[in-house]
């Protein structure tokens, strides 16, 4: 299945940042379910819990892309978050470099509205959501404005944040 993001890390040449702002996406999404319901993923049995995204991840960082994704979470975090953080060692597994910042921490840092992907520093797209989480729409952007404002963003979260390994969930 190709998506925007798909699109765009195929055609990222050297980096990919994500940059997650939200306590909850998805409610419906089967696996937060499953999650909710006691399943987890066995970090020893990769069959169980390698999705075609993590082949996605793995492509785009064995061709010398950086992909990072750096997440803000309010603490307390939600039930999504920790589902989130829980669910996160494949991504680490496939190649993508993962932080997570507490809001509290990025309150001086002047954030974009909303959701978003950026290659190379020459594109962005930008993720819209519902109040509950489910994604209504996506839109590329590429003014410089744009782009400045992205990039120092996520450079922001991402020096203050703290990476995956060493982040424990509040």
């Amino acid at each position: 299945m190709t998506t925007p993001v798909h699109e765009g890390l195929a055609k990222a040449r050297h980096s990919a940042v994500h940059l997650e702002m939200r306590d909850a996406y998805q409610p419906s999404d089967p696996e937060f379910i499953a999650w909710q319901q006691g399943k987890r993923l066995d970090p020893v049995d990769r069959s169980s819990w390698w999705r075609p995204f993590l082949d996605v991840v793995a492509e785009t960082t064995a061709r010398g892309v950086v992909m990072r994704r750096a997440r803000i979470v309010s603490e307390p975090v939600t039930d999504y978050i920790r589902y989130e953080h829980d669910v996160t060692f494949p991504n680490v597994a496939a190649g993508e470099l993962v932080r997570w910042l507490p809001r509290r921490k990025a309150a001086d840092i002047a954030l974009p509205g909303t959701d978003l992907w950026m290659f190379d520093g020459s594109s962005v797209l930008f993720t819209y959501f519902s109040g509950i989480g489910e994604v209504v729409d996506r839109e590329w952007r590429t003014e410089p404005a744009v782009l400045e404002l992205v990039s120092s963003a996520f450079e922001a979260v991402w020096d203050r944040a703290t990476p995956h390994e060493e982040y424990k969930p509040v």
